[in-house]
């Protein structure tokens, strides 16, 4: 049997399931890269295998990291409103042969992991300040004459 490359893998994605832009599985893969890498430099081996959860913490900061404040935006365009559509995304590369799997993974490990919200939103909203505002200094009052 011949090995299907990612290209044409994604051709036959899209093809049969439009919820997702092509670009969202280029960046997933990329994601992926990513985050074996991060697990590699943190436990100084080679990584075999990245659970749902992991590849969810790193489509998270590779996306802030590549996007920014603009995560969010990116994503809905391209179809990605939760992390149960990455899930959808991965479970597609999956069933081409682009990404494998054991028998633990399932798409409910993808389920709520965190709000997209909370996770591309709020790091870049201003800091509320835990102490009281002080107030500007009084103006001289003006001299009269």
């Amino acid at each position: 049997m011949q090995k299907i490359g990612f290209a044409e893998a994604l051709d036959s994605i899209v093809a049969s399931d439009a919820r997702y832009q092509r670009d969202a599985y280029v960046f997933l893969r990329d994601a992926l890269d990513y985050t074996t890498k991060q697990q590699k430099k943190a436990r100084g081996a080679a990584v075999r295998h990245v659970a749902g959860p992991e590849l969810l913490d790193g489509v998270r900061l590779y996306a802030l990291k590549e996007f920014g404040p603009m995560a969010l935006t990116v994503f809905s365009y391209w179809g990605i409103h939760r992390c149960e559509d990455i899930g959808h995304m991965v479970f597609n590369l999956i069933g081409a042969g682009i990404f494998g799997k054991t028998e633990q993974d399932s798409i409910e490990d993808f389920k709520s992991v965190y709000n997209f919200q909370d996770a591309f939103v709020k790091p870049y909203l201003p800091q509320a300040s835990s102490a009281p505002a002080k107030m500007p200094p009084a103006l001289p009052a003006p001299k009269t004459s």
